[in-house]
């Protein structure tokens, strides 16, 4: 652990990411063992991920930046809650953004119901997209985290950033599965299944690089890139992942799941941190 520590920020950051990428392509593989997954356990899996999603945002995420412009308020003059509400803002508008401007489908839709932009790609890079879409502030997220602790802000500390780390890849098992499985069952290849699901994944270690360089050396924005990280993954939760495990009526299974990823996630970050 004391290696990990005393490599560059970035590196830091991607090899986080990479262990989070890890566990998509983790559940990815499941289809190896299962050509089909229940929808109760589907449903409970993707509370679970939304539960983790909302903590992970509260307290690794809104926390720290609440406490950075309360420690900087004096100095700047900025009030202690307008860079977290400014950064939340804007990262939900910015996945938004993406999601009007990138063609992708959402698990368990026709290709009929494919958002964004018209385009004649096939239902299986759509799929991938969607989930590269709710991956991206994932990775944001872990990478904002090392970049906060590697600098030492008050608030920010390796235990919570790894607290972060171990829940963002939590919830990718769920995800890898959602995506592999139901090719699978489409009557896609095992292999190509595997594939699809382990590539939305690759792009919370680009995120995670990303994130971590732009709070190192450029500490002022921190709080604001926090917030951000936080509401991107909040604008995930409740435009995709809390409606989808609600679609086929097992709502309850669904909020048990959601309780239960909050509780874990909350009990790591403040356990660790």
């Amino acid at each position: 652990m004391q290696w990990f520590f005393q490599q560059p920020v970035v590196l830091q950051a991607l090899f986080a990411t990479l262990f989070t990428y890890g566990v998509t392509a983790l559940g990815a593989g499941t289809v190896f063992f299962f050509k089909n997954i229940n929808r109760k356990v589907l449903d409970g899996m993707l509370g679970f991920a939304g539960g983790v999603m909302i903590a992970a945002s509260f307290w690794s995420l809104l926390e720290p930046a609440i406490q950075m412009a309360e420690a900087a308020e004096s100095t700047t003059g900025i009030p202690r809650w307008v860079p977290a509400a400014a950064g939340f803002l804007l990262g939900g508008f910015f996945l938004r953004i993406v999601d009007l401007l990138l063609p992708h489908l959402h698990m368990e839709h026709n290709i009929e119901d494919a958002e964004g932009p018209k385009t004649k790609l096939g239902k299986s890079t759509l799929l991938v997209l969607a989930i590269t879409i709710h991956n991206f502030p994932e990775g944001l997220a872990v990478g904002v985290g090392v970049g906060a602790a590697a600098a030492g802000i008050p608030g920010a500390g390796f235990a919570g950033a790894v607290a972060l780390a171990l829940g963002i890849g939590l919830q990718n098992f769920p995800e890898g599965a959602a995506v592999s499985i139901p090719l699978r069952r489409d009557g896609m290849s095992r292999g190509k299944a595997f594939w699809y699901g382990q590539l939305s994944g690759l792009v919370e270690p680009v995120a995670g690089v990303l994130g971590a360089a732009l709070v190192f050396y450029v500490q002022p924005i921190l709080p604001y890139a926090l917030a951000f990280a936080a509401g991107a993954m909040i604008f995930v939760v409740a435009e995709e992942v809390i409606p989808e495990s609600y679609k086929a009526g097992n709502d309850h299974i669904a909020t048990a799941g959601l309780l239960v990823g909050f509780a874990l996630m909350m009990a790591m970050d403040v356990g660790l941190g």
